[in-house]
């Protein structure tokens, strides 16, 4: 499996690209440092990328309440980072829909 897991399109995620046009984000393997982070982007998507951050998430406890009782369980831990490309790049999610 490669580095970049998957690319991150939420609303939250949409506002910060519509903010500054060069900033995206993906989730990627939690051992994955800066250095193969940058390399994975540039080679999958033909880009230049100016800058890498990182953020560990760690798992959080949910519970639901159903028929049959409460039900506990618990989120994946991930890692997210945020790629900054150098100025007239931008990445299309979407092209090949």
């Amino acid at each position: 499996m490669g580095i970049i897991i998957k690319p991150i399109v939420t609303e939250k995620m949409t506002a910060v690209t519509e903010k500054t046009p060069n900033r995206f984000g993906f989730r990627v393997q939690p051992d994955a440092n800066k250095l193969e982070i940058k390399n994975a982007i540039e080679t999958m998507y033909k880009v230049v990328v100016k800058d890498v951050n990182t953020m560990n998430y760690s798992g959080k406890k949910k519970s639901r309440y159903t028929k049959s009782g409460a039900v506990n369980g618990r989120q994946d831990a991930f890692k997210k980072a945020i790629v900054t490309l150098k100025g007239g790049d931008t990445i299309d999610f979407f092209s090949n829909i």
